[in-house]
């Protein structure tokens, strides 16, 4: 069955929706330049809401270390999510579960990512959008993505509703992960729209 993520959480109440409508992981960004973007006080009431057994993941693009060590002591953080050039080292350096996300365009070699990020939990697919880093709204050409990746897919990219049976379907990810596309505006989901998404998710996997 394909894990869920519903990225871009900024309020208590839409984490606690997503989880309930059955998410299994929330996103909190931490980049200053996203609609998006939390603080520790906002991701703490997020974080709180949540019932057990929810996966709590932190983005980052191009942090500073000090950053991202303030973040997992002032939050309950259980993954890290590398959305910029970050190199391995680095986003393994915190001993923590992580993720690497990769814009994916014609040239861009995911066999050879995932052999450099190959400790990470996965490889988020996300589409290419210049000086943009997520939460775009925008897709991308499926056939780009090589089926015999050596480590967990996650597929990301203008994902919503509408395309998200046809995309587990097609894709077969391990996960997919969603923003923009449940929202009512910029950081502001829509319960209705979570919910058409992660049945179609579900449906899309059997």
């Amino acid at each position: 069955m394909v894990r869920i993520k519903i990225c871009g959480i900024t309020r208590p109440e839409d984490g606690a929706e997503a989880a309930r409508l059955g998410a299994d992981a929330i996103g909190l960004v931490f980049y200053d330049k996203s609609p998006r973007n939390v603080t520790l006080a906002q991701a703490r009431a997020v974080i709180a809401a949540l019932p057990p057994f929810v996966t709590v993941v932190a983005l980052f693009v191009n942090p500073a270390r000090e950053w991202v060590e303030r973040v997992l002591a002032g939050c309950a953080i259980d993954v890290l999510q590398f959305h910029g050039e970050e190199e391995a080292d680095f986003c393994r350096s915190f001993q923590r579960p992580y993720l690497k996300a990769v814009r994916v365009r014609p040239g861009v070699d995911l066999m050879q990512m995932a052999r450099s990020y190959s400790d990470a939990r996965g490889l988020l697919a996300d589409a290419f959008v210049e000086g943009a880093h997520g939460g775009t709204g925008a897709t991308f050409d499926w056939t780009l993505l090589p089926d015999d990746l050596s480590l967990p897919l996650i597929l990301s990219g203008g994902l919503d509703e509408k395309n998200i049976e046809e995309a587990v379907r097609r894709v077969r990810p391990a996960a997919v992960d969603v923003s923009s596309g449940v929202e009512a505006a910029k950081g502001i989901k829509d319960a209705a729209r979570m919910a058409a998404f992660i049945s179609g998710a579900r449906h899309g996997s059997v």
